[in-house]
């Protein structure tokens, strides 16, 4: 069995810390926490990593966000991925900072590198794991805010908050969307 894990951001050094770039965020500690590095590639920074037995390509697209779909696509064709063996990371500003929760299929949510996936494998039918940014900026300042950086007291939970993005990209591969979503769908690791 193949699996496409995608993380979304935007190339470049001035976005590397920004909360836009989580998707890329989450897929560097994870190949960095195995030892691998990422390779340039059509469309992106690749990886393959094999999680018992199964074959994980990991994929930072290098096509910037709105154009995601492009690379998705590509390499779903190249490896013959199912569109349900599809894991893709993204940033929600609909979900308190901290959250992450799985999606099997849905709408793009207003996110453009949703949009363009979607658009390009003409499918809904893609798990997603959305990572919470939270909306703590004022009308009008949406686009600063998700391309501004992390503040000191985000970047300190950070560390637990990618060992459990590791825990839920292992356990896609492993168990599936369902099961997955079962155990880490309203587990928050932050204090209330």
């Amino acid at each position: 069995m193949k699996y496409l894990v995608v993380g979304l951001g935007n190339i470049g050094s001035e976005y590397q810390n920004t909360r836009h770039n989580i998707g890329f965020k989450v897929l560097d500690a994870f190949i960095e926490a195995s030892n691998l590095v990422f390779t340039s590639n059509r469309y992106g920074a690749v990886c393959e990593k094999k999680i018992k037995g199964r074959s994980v390509i990991f994929l930072k697209p290098n096509t910037f966000m709105n154009l995601s779909g492009k690379a998705v696509a590509f390499w779903v064709r190249k490896e013959k991925i199912a569109i349900e063996d599809v894991l893709i990371i993204v940033d929600d500003i609909a979900l308190p900072f901290g959250t992450l929760r799985l999606k099997g299929k849905g709408s793009d949510g207003g996110h453009n590198g949703l949009k363009s996936i979607i658009e390009c494998l003409e499918s809904t039918n893609f798990a997603r794991m959305r990572f919470g940014l939270g909306n703590d900026f004022s009308k009008g300042n949406q686009i600063d805010y998700v391309l501004g950086e992390w503040t000191d007291e985000e970047s300190k939970v950070m560390p637990d908050l990618l060992d459990q993005a590791k825990d839920i990209i292992n356990a896609f591969v492993m168990m599936g969307i369902s099961k997955t979503m079962n155990i880490y769908n309203g587990k928050s690791i932050l204090k209330k």
